[in-house]
């Protein structure tokens, strides 16, 4: 475009022709412009497309820099996105670590199970992925050590899967059933079971809604110990006297169990007679845990601070004890009942059914492992005996509690605050388990204390957080 440029001066004397210089801005070089002299003015002609403004290269290049901005934008939103879940990982990771530290003392003493390991490692895998999609957005040395930590952390775990497979563990598992095979069939009789018909039906079906529900005589606040109805068939009297044992000491251990000699009576909570079995709850002689049962003229349960059982004779108030067998019997909360929440110091439970009493630890010759032995009160020599020990495959912390029907072992576990479940059985006539039952149990309150069964009525007893309830199960 061409554009026509007159200047005017009258101090001046134009010239006829003016030379006029002028910068063009797009070469950086001068350029010559020959002008006129007219009407008392310099007149000439200048092409102003050579200083035109870059309008479309300055649009394109607005437009980069928006999108630079929303580009840095959302890189800065991602960064303080993936900054912030840093502390989520490493609280994860720290929360593995931590669960696997106890795995790994079991590694190396042989006790953990394989059910464990794959819980862990489904939480590792999740764990990775989490920690990858942070590494993409976020590739620092922070996330860049947190990656390391997780893939030490999976060569452990798939170290010890390994491992859990190797030969030894089928010998060991032969071994133990070739033992559960000869207990079995030590002192037995095969036909055992005859006495009691129901029995021969196989395990329980189903077991009924609470039919007792009542609080503690001694109050909610004492949240662990154990209750029931007189255990022996044949106890002249006291066949109708139910029990109640609290732990008074921190729900640790007691000293002392009331019983009543009616359903009424119990009800009622009038009517009932106090004994004291030891000094104090802290003697050799008080009992530890949720673990009591009364069987006839005795009180039978878990020696305080030891791998005992001890016998209570209520009529001549002495007390006599046994050591069960095993190597490193868990006692003093080593082997206590878990599942959810661990129940505090219920390493050894105490239970009776059919035929006979029965004491459920673990040890850790069995790897942590419930462990059943059958007792036997020895009414001439006046001892108490251990005649027959049964290992089975199930972690003891695994379970929130058991008890014995028919000469077979039920487990439970935790569903909600509301129900547990059984889920487990093991016969000690066949050696057999079966981890298949679905069998629900309704409760009050979360915590299970203890459940046992009474062979005379068929029934449960649970001890739920200071309610005492009562089920009837069925064949």
């Amino acid at each position: 475009m061409w554009r026509d440029l007159t200047f005017r001066s009258p101090a001046v004397r134009m010239l006829p022709f003016l030379l006029l210089l002028l910068t063009v801005t797009e070469d950086g070089h001068a350029h010559r412009v020959l002008g006129v002299k007219k009407n008392g003015s310099c007149q000439c002609e200048v092409n102003s497309t050579m200083w035109s403004f870059p309008a479309l290269d300055y649009e394109a290049v607005l437009l980069q820099v928006q999108t630079c901005e929303g580009s840095l934008n959302s890189l800065d939103e991602q960064l303080w996105l993936s900054t912030s879940r840093i502390p989520q990982v490493q609280a994860q990771l720290a929360n593995v670590t931590a669960r696997l530290q106890p795995f790994q003392y079991l590694h190396r003493q042989g006790l953990y199970t394989a059910l464990s390991l794959r819980q862990l490692g489904q939480d590792l895998t999740q764990l990775e992925t989490d920690l990858s999609a942070i590494h993409t957005q976020l590739n620092n040395a922070q996330t860049q050590k947190l990656s390391k930590e997780v893939e030490k952390l999976r060569k452990v775990v798939e170290r010890m899967q390994v491992s859990d497979i190797i030969n030894i563990k089928s010998v060991k598992e032969n071994l133990r059933y070739l033992k559960n095979s000869v207990e079995s069939c030590k002192t037995i009789p095969k036909d055992f079971r005859g006495q009691h018909m129901y029995c021969y039906k196989g395990l329980i079906t189903n077991i009924s809604e609470p039919v007792t529900t009542k609080i503690s005589p001694f109050g909610k606040s004492y949240i662990s110990g154990s209750w029931g109805r007189q255990a022996q068939m044949d106890t002249e009297g006291e066949k109708d006297s139910y029990w109640v044992q609290p732990l008074t000491n921190n729900h640790i251990s007691g000293n002392t169990f009331r019983v009543y000699q009616s359903y009424e009576d119990f009800m009622a909570a009038v009517g009932h007679r106090d004994y004291n079995f030891a000094p104090s709850n802290t003697h050799t002689n008080a009992i530890e845990g949720p673990s009591g049962v009364l069987y006839g003229e005795a009180l039978y349960y878990h020696c305080y601070r030891s791998a005992d059982i001890c016998r209570y004779d209520l009529k001549t108030n002495s007390v006599k004890r046994v050591t069960l067998p095993g190597t490193g019997v868990g006692f003093n909360n080593k082997f206590p009942y878990c599942y959810y929440d661990c129940r505090t110091n219920s390493d050894v439970d105490v239970e009776v059914d059919e035929t006979g009493l029965w004491a459920l630890y673990a040890t850790v010759g069995n790897h942590g492992n419930l462990v059943v032995s059958r007792l036997a009160w020895d009414g001439e020599a006046e001892t108490l005996n251990v005649t027959q020990t049964w290992e089975t495959r199930l972690f003891k912390k695994a379970v929130s509690n058991a008890f014995m029907v028919c000469g077979v072992l039920y487990a439970t576990r935790y569903v909600d605050d509301y129900k547990e479940e059984v889920f487990y059985a093991f016969d000690t006539a066949t050696g057999k388990e079966d981890n298949s039952l679905t069998l629900p149990l309704e409760k009050v309150a979360k915590g299970v204390a203890s459940l046992s069964y009474n062979p005379t009525f068929r029934q449960l007893y649970m001890y739920n957080d200071g309610y005492l309830m009562a089920y009837q199960t069925l064949f």
